[in-house]
C-alpha cells in the first residue's frame, strides 16, 4: 500500500512538474490450476482541497482500511492548501479527482471545461457565520462588519447580501487571522462549522455559529470532481472509487480512528483536540449521513438541490442563464448504490 503523501511530500512534487508517484498493485487470479496474467491497479490521483482534515475523512479511511485496494485501485492522496488553484491542477491532467466546490463546477463548465462533480462529501455547505453567543442571528449583523474571504466575497456573501439585504461595506478581508474578530465583540466571521469555532475558543473567546445551509444556501459541501474525459476512459474505475469512497464515509463516521491517524500523519500540527471537534461537528450536524442519506443512501444528491444552486447564481449574476448548468453534475455513480446508514 503506498504511502499517504505528507504536506512537505506535495510541495516537493508540486515543485517536480507535479508528478504523482505511486508504486503500482497486481492483482494476481487463477483458475484451473493455471495462472493468469497480473493485472495491475487503476491508479488515481485524488487532490483535496485544503490540509488533512477530518472533512477528508472518508477518502483516507478507504485509504489505509484497504477499500480502495480491494476495490482494485492504487489511490494517491494529495493535500491542496492556500496556494493551490485546485481545479487548474484538474484541469490540467495533474490530478484525476479534486475535491472542489459545487459553485466552482458550475462556474468552470460555463467556462467551456468538461469537469463533473461525481458525488457530494457534505450534504449541505459547512460555511457560517461566527459570532459571539448574545448575538441571537445571522440577521441581527445588519450594518456590522463581517470578516469574509477573497473566495466568499464571490461565493456566499453574495447570497447573504440578498438573503438579508447586506451590503459591501460591512465586509473586511478574512485571511485566517480572526485577531480582529477577537478584540471586536460586534464583528461576524465567516468560517467553516468544523474549525474556526474551535479556534476561536481555544483562543479564549465564546463564540456560536450560525450554519448558512439552515437559511437556505444550497451547494452541496465538499464535491468530489474528474473530467468528463477521465471517465469515458474508465467509467467503472471512477464507479469503483466512489463506492469505496462512500464505504469510507460510513466506516469512518463508525470508527474515525484509522482515518484520524493517516490524517494527523500528513498534518502532524492538527491537534488530537481539533480533530476530535471536527468529528463530533459532522457527527452532529449529519452532514455526510442526513438528510437524503437517510432514504437514498451515502452520496445521495438531487436535481432539485442542483437548480436551487444555479437560480442563486444567475441572479447574482455569476451565471449566464444560457449555461447547460446540468453538465457539472451527474447522479449516475450514486443513485443506485444504496449504502445506507448504520
Amino acid at each position: 500500500m503506498t504511502k499517504i503523501s505528507s504536506k512537505r511530500a506535495w510541495t516537493v512534487t508540486r515543485r517536480n512538474t507535479l508528478k504523482f508517484t505511486g508504486a503500482g498493485m497486481a492483482i494476481a487470479g487463477a483458475g484451473l490450476g493455471v495462472s493468469q496474467p497480473a493485472r495491475a491497479a487503476t491508479k488515481l490521483r485524488v487532490l483535496t482541497n485544503f490540509y488533512a482534515e477530518p472533512g477528508h475523512g472518508g477518502i483516507y479511511q478507504a485509504k489505509v482500511t484497504g477499500l480502495y485496494e480491494k476495490a482494485g485501485l492504487d489511490v494517491e492522496i494529495k493535500q491542496g492548501g492556500p496556494q493551490i488553484n485546485g481545479m487548474q491542477l484538474l484541469t490540467g491532467g495533474e490530478a484525476d479527482i479534486l475535491m472542489g466546490s459545487a459553485i466552482g463546477a458550475i462556474a468552470s463548465v460555463q467556462n467551456g471545461a468538461p469537469v463533473v462533480v461525481i458525488m457530494p462529501t457534505y450534504q449541505f455547505d459547512m460555511q457560517c457565520i461566527v459570532t459571539r453567543p448574545e448575538v441571537p442571528s445571522i440577521a441581527a449583523l445588519k450594518g456590522k462588519t463581517i470578516l469574509v474571504s477573497t473566495l466568499g466575497r464571490g461565493s456566499y456573501w453574495l447570497w447573504m447580501k440578498d438573503k438579508f439585504g447586506f451590503t459591501d461595506d460591512q465586509v473586511a478581508p478574512y485571511t485566517g487571522n480572526y485577531q480582529p474578530f477577537i478584540q471586536d465583540p460586534t464583528m461576524g466571521l465567516g468560517g467553516v462549522a468544523t474549525s474556526e469555532p474551535y479556534r476561536i475558543e481555544q483562543a479564549g473567546v465564546k463564540n456560536r455559529y450560525f450554519l448558512l445551509a439552515k437559511d437556505g444556501y444550497p451547494p452541496y459541501g465538499y464535491p468530489m470532481l474528474t473530467m468528463r474525459p477521465t471517465i469515458q476512459k474508465d467509467r467503472d474505475a471512477v464507479a469503483r472509487w466512489v463506492r469505496a469512497t462512500l464505504e469510507g464515509w460510513k466506516s469512518f463516521l463508525k470508527d474515525p480512528a484509522p482515518g484520524l491517524a493517516a490524517i494527523k500523519a500528513d498534518r502532524p500540527d492538527a491537534t488530537d483536540g481539533f480533530l476530535e471537534y471536527s468529528v463530533k461537528t459532522i457527527r452532529e450536524l449529519g452532514a455526510v449521513d442526513g438528510g437524503e442519506v437517510k432514504t437514498n443512501g451515502y452520496g445521495a444528491m438531487n436535481d432539485g438541490r442542483w437548480k436551487e444552486l444555479a437560480d442563486f447564481m444567475v441572479k447574482a449574476g455569476l451565471l449566464k442563464p444560457t449555461t447547460d448548468w446540468k453538465a457539472a453534475y451527474t447522479t449516475e455513480f450514486v443513485k443506485d448504490l444504496k449504502i445506507m446508514p448504520s
